[in-house]
């Protein structure tokens, strides 16, 4: 397994393990889905989870992949949680998405 693979998975499991610990009892990474892809975590549903562990911010690209990712899935809402550096804490790491993504959250909760 490559050096940026080993990342990935590290913070895919780090970001389930702290899900797990706030009581999200049916969150799993996902199985590889090539073309298809539906995002890293499974077991939130409706969400779109893309997780990141990458030196350099590409926040463009990511919310693409996200974006197209919530449509394969036909999730309602996504985020990109990117692994903040210096911290193995998942509660201090960041979480991105587009505003028209956030502004249906806030609505949905009655805002």
């Amino acid at each position: 397994m490559s050096k940026s693979k080993q990342k990935g998975t590290a913070a895919e499991t780090a970001v389930v393990n702290w899900l797990l610990s706030k009581g999200r009892k049916h969150v799993e990474r996902r199985s590889l889905n090539g073309v298809n892809d539906r995002g890293d975590i499974a077991g939130v549903p409706g969400v779109v989870l893309e997780i990141k562990n990458c030196v350099k911010m590409e926040l463009s690209a990511w919310l693409k992949e996200l974006e197209v990712e919530m449509i394969n899935d036909k999730a309602d809402t996504g985020v990109v949680i990117h692994k903040k550096k210096g911290t193995q804490d998942v509660g201090l790491w960041y979480a991105t998405m587009p505003v028209q993504v956030w502004f249906k959250l806030i609505e949905e909760a009655g805002y």
